[in-house]
């Protein structure tokens, strides 16, 4: 059931009009207005551990680790961590960007006032993936490292072929960094680096349909993941994730397209609301054979995770407007019901900050939010599964 967005032959103003409002879709699939992240969060999860959508190249998730062990080499102090690793990793972005690839580097428009770090996006994928040991937040590594240092200068020395004593903050088989890192880095792998990943995602969850593409190198040129060519590969229990990942991800979009036309009806926006009107049509318009006989109760079985909690509103939510699209999805548009459920729903989860309550609000609302339909972090997954594809079948053209 994929998703595909058709315009009638405009005039060419009509036609530069539609695309600016259309770059209002141009958003970050995190946004979540209705309160539908703890669902989608626990299918990506599930499908694509250790991922976020604001992760670019997977050779990010060395460069932190190299430059952690790097610093602790060096016995940098729990006072002076933050600030050395930020240099360190500020320092990085100008030689990166001189690569012939640099696409997702960090730091491109920002460089010095970059406020959101590779280490801290990610932080979590290196302990999800078995990488980082330290258990901890940055926050906590940070202020640990002091008494760390200390363990370890008590550990014994080990002796030849045995494992280094003391506390071990990082997976001691990790590939090492080239002899001139941090210069001239690339987020380009090599095959030693792009073995060892793909090693560690697929030992740490090798249950998951991450492991699995990560394993047989299977990257696709597909929006949403339940479009993969290679389906026939997959698992049954992946297959049935993916099922009921494409159903909900389709239903719910149509709600939060209800959301925006709501919203730019009450800013009188006529262009917005003509914009989401035809968006909606469109959306109304699917075969909705599958919705019909969709099984709710199995659906919240396979969306359970015990990492995320999905709230009895959220999922009454979910079943009321799954409810109205059973009912009939062409006059949905101008449903109270349906406008009701989907207000109500808002104001509960933004309280005094509701757009349809607080004047400021609604005006500071750019004109699209919670519109991307939900992918489960399959553009960051497949980058990743590119990154790979590439080391492997060009090992000599990456750094050694």
């Amino acid at each position: 059931m994929a998703s595909t967005l058709a315009w009638l032959d405009y005039d060419s103003a009509e036609r530069e009009r539609t695309q600016r409002i259309l770059a209002l879709f141009q958003e970050r699939e995190s946004r979540d207005e209705l309160g539908l992240g703890a669902i989608r969060d626990s299918f990506a999860d599930q499908l694509f551990p250790g991922t976020s959508t604001i992760q670019t190249r997977l050779r990010y998730a060395l460069f932190i680790p190299w430059m952690y062990m790097r610093l602790e080499e060096q016995r940098v102090s729990s006072s002076q961590i933050a600030a050395r690793a930020r240099k360190f990793e500020i320092d990085m972005i100008e030689p990166l960007l001189e690569q012939e690839d640099r696409a997702g580097v960090f730091g491109r428009v920002a460089r010095q006032r970059l406020k959101r770090l590779p280490s801290s996006v990610y932080w979590a994928a290196l302990g999800s993936w078995g990488i980082r040991r330290f258990p901890g937040s940055q926050e906590d590594y940070y202020g640990a490292l002091d008494r760390i240092y200390r363990e370890r200068s008590h550990a014994r020395s080990p002796e030849d072929g045995e494992p280094e004593s003391g506390p071990s903050t990082w997976d001691r088989k990790i590939v090492p960094a080239p002899a001139d890192f941090p210069a001239n880095p690339s987020t380009k792998l090599t095959m030693e680096e792009a073995s060892y990943l793909r090693d560690r995602i697929v030992v740490s969850h090798p249950r998951s349909l991450f492991a699995l593409l990560v394993n047989d190198g299977l990257p696709a040129e597909v929006e949403f993941p339940w479009e993969h060519p290679d389906q026939a590969r997959f698992s049954a229990e992946h297959r049935e994730l993916l099922k009921h990942a494409c159903i909900f991800s389709e239903v719910m979009h149509g709600a939060a397209i209800l959301y925006n036309l709501m919203l730019s009806e009450l800013r009188k926006k006529a262009d917005w609301q003509n914009l989401y009107r035809d968006e909606f049509a469109e959306w109304a318009t699917r075969n909705w054979t599958e919705v019909d006989s969709w099984d709710l109760s199995q659906f919240w079985r396979v969306a359970y995770d015990p990492n995320h909690t999905i709230t009895q509103a959220a999922m009454t939510f979910v079943a009321n407007w799954v409810g109205f699209v059973r009912a009939g999805t062409s006059e949905l548009v101008e449903s109270a019901g349906a406008r009701a459920l989907v207000r109500s729903r808002e104001q509960r989860l933004k309280g005094l900050h509701s757009r349809f309550t607080n004047q400021r609000a609604l005006d500071q609302w750019s004109g699209a939010a919670g519109l991307v339909r939900l992918s489960y972090r399959w553009r960051t997954a497949n980058q990743f599964l590119f990154d790979l594809q590439t080391a492997f079948a060009e090992p000599n053209a990456a750094n050694a």
